[in-house]
């Protein structure tokens, strides 16, 4: 850190090169108050570590985030999200005609069709060349076919809209113009997406895709849908985006980190094989123990003065409230810097809380567990090829994991951390990826 003495130090706070979050979440929660720092905007903004402050945050109207008049937390324009900068009444009544659609028993409809994605991505993996990149070979096609299925629209095109999308994604590394046609780029195609959609309803109501098979994606009946919660056509539109984008993303790589933390650890990963049911819990704890969201966390604006644990927070105060930070609170986990994959008392809140809890909290989970499921059943011997020290990071992009992921089912690789031959695996590894430098990402 170059912060000045006496200064607030300037935030994002750098991630190390690993899925935890920064040191500095953790020791935060311990700490009287709320820390005071710049935010990149230039911005004046207290921090929220503690875990039931977080959640007071997150669940407490008086909190908004429509009114931080600051950019978001990457180059996505407000305009662009349907749900995330959003307060009630507008979010209730958005987030009230998408509910339906994103149920538990919604995903569970799409488990067989799920599992059988997963099952041939992790077959068609094997058929690359050693050392593959599980990242752009697994986990992105995997998530962006999920996706693009959910949709109802092409493969293809949700391969051509990813640069943009990425660049949507980005925060201080593109320039306005760069990001202003990657708004135009992928907005524009859903758009006509939607276009098409209410141009085949009108003309029957019996439509087929290119399959042959009726209409039934989400966007068709979202734009179909009565009462006065329905989306209008643009609110559908950016809808789509903002769920391809961010479903993706997000999910992708979270798998590369869950991944990348049960294949460090030989005796886990063997553990997950021999006993399935073990995997629930296993996935919950890389949810609590990794950090996802680069930026740390959402600002929000206090509508009146409002008592926030021991500090109280006035009128007009910009807060952030670290999600990353409440998973360390040894106040609810115990040892929470200790990674447990069997532990029972979990009640972490990697998916958000209150009225911004993820929409797609059930099927996210669901991906998870049916893609490592095919991994481990796929590949007895999976293996990363590199030592996990030399596995890039991604950098200036609002969801961060592993940039590539080289693995190997030969035999070869890293054995992970219980091996004492960690050096020589990784000089016979032959991987082609290059380590990034430095201990912490920009």
């Amino acid at each position: 850190m170059t912060d000045e003495p006496d200064k607030p130090p300037l935030f994002p706070f750098p991630h190390p090169h690993s899925s935890r979050p920064p040191a500095r979440f953790a020791e935060l929660t311990t700490e009287p108050g709320l820390p005071r720092v710049v935010l990149s905007n230039g911005a004046s903004a207290l921090l929220v570590s503690r875990y039931a402050d977080v959640r007071a945050v997150l669940s407490d109207d008086r909190f908004s985030r429509a009114s931080f008049s600051g950019k978001p937390m990457f180059a996505r324009s407000n305009a662009s999200l349907a749900l995330a900068t959003s307060d009630p009444p507008v979010h209730s009544r958005r987030r009230q005609a998408v509910a339906s659609e994103f149920t538990a028993r919604r995903a569970r409809e799409t488990a067989p069709w799920l599992r059988e994605l997963a099952a041939s991505s992790a077959r068609r993996l094997r058929t690359l060349p050693q050392p593959a990149d599980l990242v752009e070979e697994f986990t992105v096609p995997f998530a962006l076919r999920t996706g693009a299925e959910q949709l109802g629209l092409p493969y293809d095109d949700a391969v051509k809209l990813r640069p943009a999308m990425a660049v949507m994604m980005s925060f201080g590394s593109h320039t306005p113009e760069e990001v202003a046609a990657a708004h135009a780029e992928v907005h524009g195609y859903f758009g006509d997406l939607v276009a098409r959609r209410l141009a085949d309803a009108d003309a029957d109501n019996e439509a087929t895709t290119g399959t042959g098979r009726p209409n039934d994606d989400l966007l068709t009946r979202l734009l179909l849908g009565k009462g006065a919660d329905r989306l209008s056509h643009e609110e559908v539109a950016v809808f789509g985006a903002g769920l391809l984008m961010a479903g993706f993303d997000t999910t992708s790589r979270q798998l590369a980190m869950a991944v990348l933390t049960v294949l460090r650890d030989p005796a886990l990963t063997a553990r997950l094989r021999e006993q399935p049911e073990a995997l629930t819990p296993a996935l919950e704890e890389i949810l609590r123990w990794s950090s996802l969201i680069a930026t740390g966390g959402a600002a929000h604006v206090a509508l009146e003065d409002v008592q926030l644990g021991d500090v109280l927070v006035p009128a007009g105060e910009v807060v952030v409230p670290l999600t990353a930070a409440a998973n360390q609170d040894a106040s609810i986990f115990a040892a929470p810097d200790r990674f447990d994959p069997g532990r029972e008392d979990n009640p972490h809140i990697a998916f958000g809380h209150g009225r911004h809890y993820c929409l797609g909290a059930p099927l996210a989970r669901l991906q998870l567990e049916v893609g490592m499921s095919a991994l481990l059943a796929e590949f007895p011997t999976l293996r990363l090829a590199v030592h996990e020290d030399q596995i890039p990071w991604t950098t200036g992009q609002f969801i961060r994991g592993p940039l590539a992921l080289p693995v190997r089912w030969d035999g070869a690789g890293w054995p992970g951390v219980a091996s004492s031959t960690e050096e020589t695996a990784v000089g016979a590894s032959g991987c082609p990826w290059s380590p990034d430098t430095g201990s912490e990402e920009p």
